[in-house]
């Protein structure tokens, strides 16, 4: 019990390690999480409060949830502990973590039963990491301001259990990023979600001098990558702030997605 408070508490300011806070939030419950947080890039202020939601709807939902920004907690004899590993908006990774835990998480992934989940700005100047940047597909261009936009679900991925159920067209608010390009088309990626640019303003100010472009009619705001070695990537564009995070479908989406990535590992047990 003190070693769960701990976790609650250190988690508000963001700062808890896996090493020291293993203990699960939820006793019994299977799928383990390990939240990774750190930045070297732009760093949303709500990367804190992200952490405390995520160990909340894990520790609601039977999950284990630890958060670190440690880069020793990516070493093998930790990581093995766990099925997913949640970027949560943590971005060009490979200024902040050694090559050596780089190379710890690909050959963790790479075991075939892990899953990888990003939070909006995961796939931030990600591209000085070259595995992380082909697992997510792209890269960043620009994004919006916080704005309410139309939103369809692809006709292939609806009874994928991170849209199942959802309307094949919905509108809701949350900060869109444009990528470098799309991951439509791309070997072992299914997309999940896009969003409408002519329902919204794709490129804020600040990008439209530095430039920022839109991706035009083919947006994709959410995506799976299974590559054929193994292993399960999910991404959103969701998880920049509570806002939309607070949101009964982005709370679904989102734990969906976690399950969904820990899915190869629970097969396999």
């Amino acid at each position: 019990m003190k070693k769960l408070l701990a976790l609650v508490l250190t988690t508000l300011l963001g700062h808890a390690h896996a090493h020291d806070t293993a203990t699960p939030s939820t006793p019994g419950s299977g799928t383990k999480v390990l939240v990774y947080s750190d930045t070297a890039f732009y760093r949303h202020p709500e990367i804190p409060g992200i952490n405390r939601w995520l160990v909340l709807l894990g520790h609601e939902n039977g999950i284990e949830v630890d958060i670190t920004e440690h880069p020793q907690d990516l070493m093998p004899k930790v990581l093995a502990k766990y099925d997913v590993l949640l970027l949560n908006n943590a971005n060009e990774l490979d200024k902040v973590i050694p090559e050596a835990q780089r190379k710890s998480v690909e050959a963790w992934f790479a075991s075939g039963r892990k899953g990888v989940v990003g939070l909006h700005a995961a796939l931030v100047r990600q591209t000085g990491w070259p595995w992380l940047n082909q697992l997510g597909g792209c890269d960043f261009n620009s994004d919006s301001d916080y704005s309410k936009a139309k939103v369809t679900v692809d006709p292939a991925a609806k009874d994928h259990p991170a849209v199942k159920g959802q309307p094949s067209e919905f509108w809701i608010e949350a900060d869109w990023t444009n990528h470098d390009r799309s991951v439509t088309s791309l070997l072992g990626f299914s997309v999940l979600l896009r969003v409408d640019e002519t329902t919204f303003t794709p490129v804020r100010d600040f990008f439209k001098t530095r430039g920022g472009k839109p991706m035009g009619a083919d947006h994709p705001i959410a995506w799976t990558h299974e590559p054929a070695a193994g292993g399960r990537f999910f991404y959103t564009e969701f998880g920049h702030d509570l806002r939309s995070l607070s949101t009964p479908f982005v709370r679904s989406h989102i734990l969906a997605g976690i399950r969904w990535a820990a899915g190869a590992a629970k097969a396999a047990k």
